[in-house]
């Protein structure tokens, strides 16, 4: 399995002279972006929203307390110095993933973080959220009704914007279905709402569908990000 892959075609990257590349009126463009925010060495810490970035400053809105990795070490978060860390979300209006690098601490507030010395170090023309390669029994259905026929597919990779399937039926960009898995174990089914993006044909039976998750909630994306980071080896995708 691959962790963290980067779609990015071409990025504006950091050069000696060049490092930082935001100045505070780029930086408030992505005021209320959801970010991911890892540590120095390329481990998640949570999953937050960008607020308020002005003169090289912002604050985090954590989502929640979720603990990504189980090997995490709790000093990972800050209790009263700043700790350098890395955050990136994808900006909707550009179309471009976002990377930023700054200093972080806590606040008076709980899930509320300072950040502080804010920079963009790279944009890129495409996501570059975790995705994870995997090859696991999934099913598509017309509906998310319990009695709701289902075809059997194969779930090829997974991130927080969408999945890649593989299976016999002929669908066409822009239909609409239920992606049905056991992401989390026997008990309860991960369900989401997708549409295909693109199409590819492997052999005369069989198809591939780049899919898009609609009406995703945040907590399905904190689910996901969960999933895949303890699904997959630990390495830093930078």
């Amino acid at each position: 399995m691959r962790l963290f892959e980067r779609f990015g075609k071409k990025s504006e990257k950091d050069t000696p002279g060049n490092k930082k590349l935001s100045d505070t009126r780029e930086l408030e463009l992505y005021s209320g972006m959801r970010v991911l925010v890892e540590g120095s060495e390329g481990n998640l810490l949570f999953i937050a929203r960008l607020q308020d970035p002005r003169s090289h400053m912002a604050e985090l809105f954590q989502y929640s307390e979720m603990e990504i990795s189980q090997d995490m070490d709790p000093e990972a978060l800050p209790k009263t110095a700043p700790v350098p860390v890395r955050i990136r979300g994808y900006n909707d209006n550009t179309r471009k993933a976002i990377f930023m690098e700054g200093n972080m601490s806590p606040t008076s507030q709980k899930h509320i973080w300072q950040i502080e010395d804010l920079n963009i170090t790279a944009i890129e023309n495409e996501r570059s959220d975790p995705r994870l390669d995997m090859d696991m029994n999934a099913a598509v259905m017309s509906s998310n009704k319990a009695d709701a026929e289902e075809r059997a597919c194969k779930l090829l990779n997974i991130s927080i914007g969408g999945a890649g399937i593989s299976l016999a039926h002929r669908y066409y960009k822009g239909d609409k279905f239920f992606l049905k898995a056991r992401l989390f174990g026997e008990k309860k089914s991960f369900v989401v709402y997708c549409e295909v993006l693109r199409v590819m044909q492997t052999d005369t039976s069989q198809f591939e569908y780049g899919c898009q998750f609609l009406e995703l909630t945040e907590t399905s994306q904190e689910q996901i990000t969960l999933f895949i980071t303890q699904a997959a080896p630990q390495t830093s995708h930078f």
